[in-house]
Parts: structure tokens; C-alpha cells; sequence
């Protein structure tokens, strides 16, 4: 039992605790979206996007969430900008969005004398690092994207499944999007302290793609992929503790691990739920 208790004992420790499970759930609203729509390219390209901002932050001595949110701002214009380009795909745009805010953000942090440990922290992160201060933003993340998704609820699932009817139901779809990619973005924003820019899809993505074989409705898949996220967070804290691992990576991949989990329960149930074939009967 000592074993279960003994890491959590540390006040550091819970304060990642309690990061890790209020970007769990602010990664679950978001992240059901994601999952649905086919974003998960665009999740990616924004997590990365982020560098350039957090670089110059950094730099700068300034606030590092402060420079990831107006790094997402101008990732999230970019998007939408381009997505109205005619003869340019939707990914081409993303892509060139992606490489060229990646680059912008190695350029800038290439110059600082610290290269090596910024770049480090800023790509994956450092949960144990969690302040009280933190814990108290991401709580008001958390209250932001709970109001973001129950209003833009409607629109939201028009637009994840059918635009033409999102359209003519007068439920405007490129707001509906424009108001998604921001909460993408504040997922994302929340969530590069505890995992990095590099590992934050593994929080975003993967804790509602395993839901999803199991929920019944969107905010069924919501509620299960806080819960898993959650799951993927406390023991991926006690596995880096016993084992002397990077805890953001260790919370990314127990996550990842559990959406394989998931998807091979999932093909077991269906497999052994299936009626057996009946046999024809014999003829004489």
C-alpha cells in the first residue's frame, strides 16, 4: 500500500496530480471534438505552433502561458485564413502553418544560451514542476471550456457530422468552427506545461478515442475520457516515481496504452458477442 501512497506524499507531487487531472478533463471536452471531426493533424500542427510563442516567452523572462495562448491565436488565424484560400487544401495550409511555426520557434530558441535544457522543457514538459498558481489557471481553463462546450453543444455536433444541415438549421458553421479551433487551442494551452508540445496529443487525442467504442453519446465520451485521462495521469506519476522516469512522457504513453487496451476490449466484446453462425440442417 506504502508503495501506492508514499509518491503522492510530496506536496510537488500533488500539485501534478491535480494539474494532470484538470488538463485531463479540459483534454476530454476538447479533445471528443477533435476525435469526431478528423482534427487530429490540426492538433498536432497547433500543439507545435505553440513554440514560437512559448520560446519567445522564455526568452524574454515573460509569462510562458502567456506567450503559448497568443502563439495559439495566431496559429488558430492562420487556419482559418487559409481554410478560406481557394486551390489550397485545408492540409497543405496546416502543414505550412505547422513547419514554419516549428521552425520560427527553433530559430528563437537558438538563441538563448540555454538551448538544450529550453528546447527540452518547452517540447515535453515538466509536470512535477506544477505551481498553485498553475493549478488555479487551469481550474479557470477548465470552468472556460465547460461553458465553451455546453453552449456551443448544438453546434458543435451539427457541424461534426453533417455542415450542409449545421447550415440551413442557421447554426452558422464557420463560427461553430472558429469558437472549436478555440478551444483546441486552450486544451492545447492548458496542457503543454504537464506534457510538452510534443506529447500533448497524447492527452488530447487518445483518452476520448477510447471512449468512444464504449459511450453512448458525446458526453458520455467526454465523461469516460476525463476518467481515463485521469487514470493515465495518476499512474503514470507513480510509475515515473518508482521507475525514475520523465513524468510527462510516462502520463502521455500510459495514455496511448490505454486507447490500445480499449480498442482490443472492444474487438474481444464485439467478436464474442456476435451470434454463431447456425449450422444448416442435414438432408437425408
Amino acid at each position: 500500500m506504502e508503495w501506492l501512497t508514499d509518491p503522492f506524499e510530496a506536496t510537488f507531487v500533488q500539485r501534478a496530480l491535480w494539474g494532470g487531472m484538470l488538463v485531463s478533463a479540459v483534454c476530454a471536452l476538447a479533445g471528443t471534438w477533435v476525435v469526431l471531426r478528423g482534427m487530429a493533424f490540426l492538433g498536432d500542427a497547433m500543439s507545435h505552433g505553440l513554440l514560437p510563442g512559448v520560446a519567445l516567452a522564455a526568452l524574454l523572462g515573460g509569462n510562458l502561458l502567456l506567450g503559448a495562448l497568443l502563439s495559439a491565436a495566431v496559429m488558430a488565424a492562420g487556419v482559418t485564413a487559409l481554410g478560406r484560400t481557394p486551390k489550397l487544401s485545408q492540409d497543405t495550409g496546416i502543414g505550412l502553418l505547422f513547419v514554419g511555426m516549428l521552425s520560427l520557434g527553433v530559430i528563437v530558441v537558438s538563441r538563448s544560451q540555454s538551448f538544450a535544457v529550453e528546447l527540452t522543457g518547452i517540447l515535453f514538459g515538466d509536470v512535477l514542476a506544477v505551481r498553485a498558481q498553475d493549478v488555479l489557471l487551469l481550474g479557470g481553463a477548465l470552468v472556460a471550456a465547460l461553458v465553451v462546450s455546453v453552449l456551443g453543444h448544438r453546434a458543435f455536433l451539427a457541424l461534426a457530422f453533417d455542415v450542409r444541415k449545421a447550415r440551413t438549421l442557421g447554426l452558422r458553421p464557420r463560427l461553430a468552427h472558429g469558437v472549436l479551433l478555440g478551444l483546441l487551442a486552450l486544451a492545447i494551452v492548458a496542457s503543454f506545461h504537464i506534457v510538452g508540445t510534443l506529447l500533448v496529443l497524447g492527452l488530447l487525442i487518445a483518452p476520448p478515442a477510447a471512449a468512444l467504442p464504449w459511450a453512448r453519446s458525446v458526453p458520455g465520451v467526454m465523461a469516460l475520457a476525463a476518467l481515463l485521462g485521469v487514470t493515465a495521469t495518476f499512474c503514470g506519476l507513480l510509475l515515473s516515481w518508482h521507475l525514475g522516469t520523465a513524468a510527462g512522457a510516462t502520463v502521455s504513453a500510459l495514455a496511448v496504452c490505454l486507447f490500445f487496451l480499449s480498442r482490443l476490449a472492444s474487438a474481444v466484446h464485439h467478436r464474442d458477442a456476435r451470434p454463431s453462425g447456425v449450422r444448416p440442417a442435414a438432408t437425408d
